[in-house]
């Protein structure tokens, strides 16, 4: 064991160089490696508003998401009548597509000297050349048309096979092809224009965008839904365009929907339904998004940090814990309701909606008085050190709750299509269920200000319950029924709450999972094990030393090509996967450390890693128990890794060694 232990160490330390030397300004990261969910994405992965990172692309993969989306601003393309400079965006789109993102790209800006009004002018003129809005083969787009020329070049450019899939010898299919007319135009802050204006906008996009690539996607810009019951923006839309004579043979002029929530978890649902009844009652069915969604945090910067005792300052914020559990019960509230594909927004803090280069310490509202002292943390992960607001957070980059919450259901529903059962109210709980091939799922939490304990009917007669601390627990049926136990909501001061609702968001939720049977393309039993290549979201709000740091696993050169498959290949190729228990944010001089491992083949033994206050690891245990004592020193960090070996010799593929749980001991 110890040979092997020797052989393995010294071809890490050799690979470690030979990676470090391979090394570009902007490496690649295999994309095999990673889940890649379908239905599931996150908002400025990357954006041009700062220099692309590979940090970021590298957490957004940590994640699972499959889809990405941003703004391309006209205004910043041509900058002068005529002028286009698409070099930005060449960079942006290429990056993305490089890492296998799949792309929500909306259309918005107006260049000053195209404004007219609220509104673009020209955009009521024909969108082609022979003085028709009538598409056709040979036909060219408009130039008197400023909107149907910036809208024809895009997608031109920017579609697979277009202009930089070209130069960029790109392999088919890589490319955008969804493409969003405008953000929130229900919002004056975003569209000044009219819903009329708004409608020819629509069609003129769609009809541009067709026409530069007929399996273009062009998706009615998505809705903020703020008083449906006096502007439903949609529905007042399809009214416009029943009246006009050539929408079926245009599709409507949509070919997709998308809707927005912030807060309340369960208006995610709400507004997927009330677009889809808007449709049906034209006869129409089109793949409704909720590409929008979260909530930001008030308990951690740059959050309002006292706000425990200022109401009105957490005001439609959470806490970290409420952003998870919102995480979840949001994706499971549209989809139930018939979503196709959830976004989150966002992936880091960034600068929410304040000024660019806003940015204080962390402060209990002292700072109020002279200036800025909070901003929106809407962030699956806190801003680096280098971000361009909100610099000063103590531990920068580290994920909160609700990043371990999203890898959660990547992990769960990234790897094979699934169907949605119906949503139900159990008495105060809610309950939705899933079905994939091989696996029968079911989300519950309470939603009420009660704990309560409710009855799920078996499918088979075992379970696993992920829980949102990271904790398994396998479930056992007694008289076909599983029994859960669930958490209560926590009291907020969220207004216009549904009957029954106790805050607008839930309790903790759990997922069971119930396999039915491998079935095709189902992923091995430890599909929401975390891969060992990775670092688990698990990080205290404040800790009281050095941060445990968010690092990517091995780099690649060479061009990588989209994944075949959702399914991680190293948990499908039966090598052990290892997972380690996670530990408190704060600990005793004494606690127990456990690790385990799952592969094709029985466990032999395992190696298990320490690091002390980030310095150097150093190999702990070489047993093949499963747990230990851990006899620490107060005012230090430890981060603990286990490698496992089964008895077929076959080595857990995590050698580079990254922290799969920590604590400080008080």
């Amino acid at each position: 064991m110890r040979r092997r232990f020797l052989l393995l160490a010294t071809l890490l330390l050799l690979w470690q160089q030979v990676s470090l030397m391979a090394q570009q300004p902007l490496p690649t990261t295999a994309p095999g490696t990673f889940v890649r969910a379908a239905r599931l994405g996150v908002t400025f992965v990357n954006s041009v508003e700062h220099p692309i990172s590979e940090k970021r692309y590298q957490q957004a993969l940590l994640l699972g998401a499959g889809w990405t989306r941003w703004p391309m601003y006209w205004e910043r393309i041509e900058t002068s009548p005529a002028v286009f400079n698409w070099s930005a965006y060449d960079q942006l789109v290429s990056a993305d597509v490089q890492h296998g993102f799949l792309i929500n790209a909306i259309l918005m800006g107006r260049p000053s000297f195209h404004q007219q009004g609220g509104t673009i002018g020209g955009l009521d003129a024909p969108v082609f050349s022979d003085g028709s809005d009538t598409p056709g083969p040979g036909k060219s787009v408009n130039a008197t048309n400023p909107w149907a020329n910036y809208v024809y070049q895009a997608v031109n450019r920017y579609k697979p096979g277009g202009t930089l899939a070209t130069q960029l010898n790109w392999p088919p299919q890589r490319g955008i092809r969804v493409w969003e007319a405008w953000n929130e135009p229900d919002l004056a802050m975003f569209w000044r224009g009219s819903l009329q204006d708004y409608v020819r906008l629509l069609k003129v996009t769609y009809l541009a965008a067709h026409h530069a690539d007929p399996d273009a996607e062009v998706m009615f810009g998505g809705l903020a839904y703020n008083n449906p019951e006096t502007n439903d923006w949609l529905a007042r839309a399809l009214e416009v365009i029943a009246n006009d004579s050539a929408r079926e043979a245009n599709d409507w002029y949509m070919d997709q929907v998308a809707v927005h929530n912030y807060t309340y978890a369960r208006r995610s649902g709400e507004v997927v339904k009330r677009v889809r009844e808007n449709l049906s009652r034209y006869g129409l069915t089109r793949p409704v998004w909720l590409n929008e969604n979260g909530v930001p945090v008030w308990d951690d910067y740059p959050g309002p940090t006292w706000a425990a005792s200022d109401p009105g300052a957490r005001n439609l914020r959470a806490t970290q814990q409420q952003q998870a559990a919102f995480v979840i019960q949001s994706a499971a509230y549209a989809w139930a309701e018939g979503a196709d594909v959830v976004i989150f927004h966002q992936l880091y803090d960034d600068c929410g909606n304040q000024a660019s280069g806003t940015d204080f310490p962390p402060n209990d509202g002292g700072l109020c008085s002279g200036g800025a002292c909070a901003g929106d943390a809407h962030g699956l992960f806190r801003n680096l050190a280098d971000s361009a607001c909100f610099r000063q957070h103590p531990f920068p980059g580290t994920p909160r709750p609700a990043a371990f919450a999203y890898r959660l259901l990547a992990q769960t529903f990234g790897n094979v299509p699934f169907t949605v059962g119906p949503l139900e109210y159990e008495g105060s709980a809610v309950v939705t269920t899933f079905q994939q091939s091989g696996q029968h799922i079911t989300i519950a939490w309470s939603r009420t200000l009660r704990a309560t304990t409710i009855q799920i009917p078996a499918v088979v007669q075992t379970a696993r319950l992920y829980a949102m601390d990271g904790s398994e627990t396998d479930l056992v049926a007694e008289e076909d029924a599983f029994t859960i136990s669930l958490a209560a909501a926590t009291a907020d001061d969220f207004p216009y709450l549904y009957a029954g609702d106790g805050a607008a968001i839930g309790g903790a939720p759990v997922l069971i999972v119930e396999r039915t049977g491998r079935g095709e393309g189902v992923a091995p039993a430890a599909t929401m094990q975390y891969n060992p290549a990775l670092v688990p979201f698990a990080a205290p709000v404040y800790p009281t030393s050095a941060p445990v740091l968010i690092t990517p696993g091995p780099v690649v050169t060479a061009p990588p090509l989209l994944p075949t498959t959702m399914v991680d290949p190293i948990l499908a190729s039966g090598l052990p996967v290892t997972a380690m228990q996670p530990l408190p944010a704060n600990s005793p001089e004494m606690f127990t450390v456990t690790w385990s491992a799952q592969g094709s083949a029985a466990i032999a033994s395992y190696i298990v890693w320490v690091r002390v206050n980030g310095g150097d690891w150093q190999p702990w245990q070489e047993t093949n128990a499963t747990s230990a004592e851990f006899n620490g020193e107060s005012g230090s960090v430890y981060e603990f890794a286990v490698w496992a070996v089964d008895e077929a010799g076959n080595w857990s593929p995590n050698t580079e060694l990254q922290p799969q749980t920590y604590t400080h001991v008080d």
